[in-house]
């Protein structure tokens, strides 16, 4: 759990962008500049990317050099999104919302 004020504005970010977009899942990531990028979950077709490595796509757009932290809300991430997010950036923290706002680390 967290109680970094930074990261409780990653889980605002969340999910609000979850709510605004009306998806099953949203992310909000914090690059090592302080910077933030959100993204939700994309489907189409048999394409398929869950939020947080929506936002890693975002985020690495922007030419991004690291990432200090990352909030999933909605749906849990996959083993595989938290490990690509991970050797990425090792020293990242994620952290999932559970059902009482409440930041998990993932």
């Amino acid at each position: 759990m967290s109680n970094n004020p930074e990261d409780l504005k990653l889980l605002t970010l969340a999910k609000s962008t979850m709510a605004r977009s009306s998806s099953e899942s949203a992310a909000a990531l914090r690059d090592n500049t302080g910077r933030t990028y959100v993204a939700i979950a994309v489907a189409s077709g048999s394409f398929e990317v869950d939020a947080l490595l929506a936002v890693l796509t975002v985020a690495k757009a922007s030419s991004i050099r690291g990432i200090e932290a990352v909030v999933v809300c909605g749906l849990l991430p996959t083993e595989n999104s938290v490990s690509i997010i991970k050797s990425e950036d090792p020293t990242a923290q994620i952290f999932f919302v559970d059902a009482g706002d409440q930041l998990i680390s993932l």
